[in-house]
């Protein structure tokens, strides 16, 4: 009789002890910003402390935008950052979504260069199907909360 020793997939590699698992999440958030804590971040006096950036093509940033971001294509990063940004200013920045990685290259082109930055979970998808504000070349819009990325009741998923 033979048996077969059956493997959980999730367990194959064990968890990281506790120390090192907290010095990994430690740093993922130093890299990474949520679109709910980049709405919800700008204080009274309109400054949240960060400048917004989006790295996608002039025709990504007029077919919609967050607003008070700073358009500015990665390929573009080396030369026009200095004109645009202030060093002294943390960058979050932003592509189209999950699925693209020009935020994570805009974000290295900016480190390159000397600036604090952070990558914005989601990109403009998330910025969107949350539910946030954004802007066109025809004005402002709004899209209702999808139900599978943000609490339908509430301001917060409480996390």
């Amino acid at each position: 009789m033979t048996t077969t020793d059956t493997v959980n997939p999730v367990l194959r590699v064990p968890p990281a002890a506790p120390a090192e698992a907290a010095a990994h999440f430690r740093a993922s958030l130093a890299f990474h910003a949520d679109v709910s804590d980049v709405a919800a971040a700008p204080a009274s006096d309109g400054d949240p402390g960060f400048v917004v950036l989006d790295s996608r093509s002039t025709e990504a940033w007029d077919q919609g935008h967050i607003p008070g971001a700073v358009h500015l294509p990665t390929a573009l990063i080396p030369e026009q950052a200095a004109q645009l940004l202030d060093r002294a200013v943390p960058v979050v920045t932003y592509c189209w979504g999950p699925g693209c990685n020009g935020a994570t290259r805009a974000a290295l082109a900016l480190a390159q260069l000397g600036y604090q930055v952070k990558e914005l979970l989601g990109g403009f998808e998330y910025w969107v199907r949350e539910g946030f504000e954004f802007e066109t070349w025809e004005g402002r819009e709004r899209r209702a909360p999808d139900p599978l990325t943000a609490p339908m009741l509430g301001d917060s998923c409480g996390c």
